[in-house]
């Protein structure tokens, strides 16, 4: 399979990044975010300032909320 080529850079950035940045790309606000989620407010802000790690089940309220892969908020760079 030489159709593929091994990207020449990749990003680093935590959870929480990722989250912010897929809701900023959607233009919802944290609270508009969180209550799409299913989660508190105060549990968002922690997730996404990175003071909370993200857990399993809260990755896939968050990836549903934000229509993705679980996968694209957890693992960055490798």
């Amino acid at each position: 399979m030489n159709e593929f080529r091994p990207a020449t850079r990749s990003i680093e950035g935590s959870p929480g990044e990722s989250v912010r940045i897929l809701r900023e790309l959607q233009e919802l606000t944290q609270k508009e975010f969180a209550t799409r989620a299913g989660l508190p407010l105060a549990a968002l802000v922690e997730i996404e300032s990175d003071r909370s790690a993200l857990d399993i089940e809260q990755a896939k309220s968050l990836a549903r909320a934000l229509k993705c892969h679980p996968g694209a908020l957890v693992f960055l760079g490798g």
